[in-house]
């Protein structure tokens, strides 16, 4: 990982006493001024590549906190001179360190840890705490992107944005039956791929913060 130039992995220390040096710079970064987007709790990097691939006008940051899942997607990426994905190894709860006011574009979510647990509410990605770490440095025409396998992530996150009044794009509790022919589809995660073999619905949400 240390030898990957696309992989950021600064010490918490670091961040949390000065904010990460690449804050407001990232597109610096790229050597670009395309839109930035970030997968958060990316695991292998399978949908951060995937997206990269399709949007080649737009700069991909993948975030996950265990190092050895990111290796796999650093390594492809940086063998195969993918040049619009880096990756940032550190705790989401940490993010508003990272990126500065209006400096990035879009989120994705996908198949992160659900909480399932009512106590452990506040550690799922879209609770109110982290939105509102996203409102930090997302663009006023930003979109936020979920897709999950747990129903019960899916229906607290649309009962948390309702009672927001947060704008709602599309939704669907199952995106396979509801949008079959939709881009959304040709990027599969390891662990998409896993829950569609089990037969799980895939479902879906598309929102933006007022």
């Amino acid at each position: 990982m240390e030898q990957f130039p696309n992989v950021f992995q600064p010490s918490y220390k670091e961040v949390l006493q000065n904010d990460f040096p690449k804050k407001g710079k990232w597109h610096d970064e790229f050597g670009n001024s395309h839109p930035i987007v970030l997968e958060l709790g990316c695991g292998k990097g399978e949908y951060t590549i995937g997206l990269s691939q399709y949007y080649p006008k737009k700069n991909f940051i993948g975030i996950d906190i265990k190092g050895a899942r990111i290796w796999k997607g650093a390594k492809y990426a940086h063998e195969n001179r993918i040049s619009n994905v880096r990756f940032l190894r550190t705790r989401i709860e940490f993010i508003s360190h990272f990126f500065d006011k209006e400096e990035v574009s879009e989120i994705w979510i996908t198949f992160p840890d659900p909480q399932l647990k009512e106590a452990r509410a506040k550690k799922r990605l879209t609770a109110p705490r982290f939105l509102e770490y996203y409102r930090s440095f997302l663009k006023s025409d930003h979109r936020i992107h979920l897709k999950t396998d747990s129903r019960e992530l899916y229906d607290y996150t649309m009962k948390i944005l309702q009672a927001r009044h947060e704008i709602i794009y599309r939704h669907s509790s199952d995106i396979y039956a509801d949008f079959p022919d939709d881009n959304l589809l040709k990027i599969k995660t390891f662990y998409e791929e896993r829950w569609l073999e089990e037969g799980k619905k895939i479902t879906y949400i598309e929102f933006s913060l007022r």
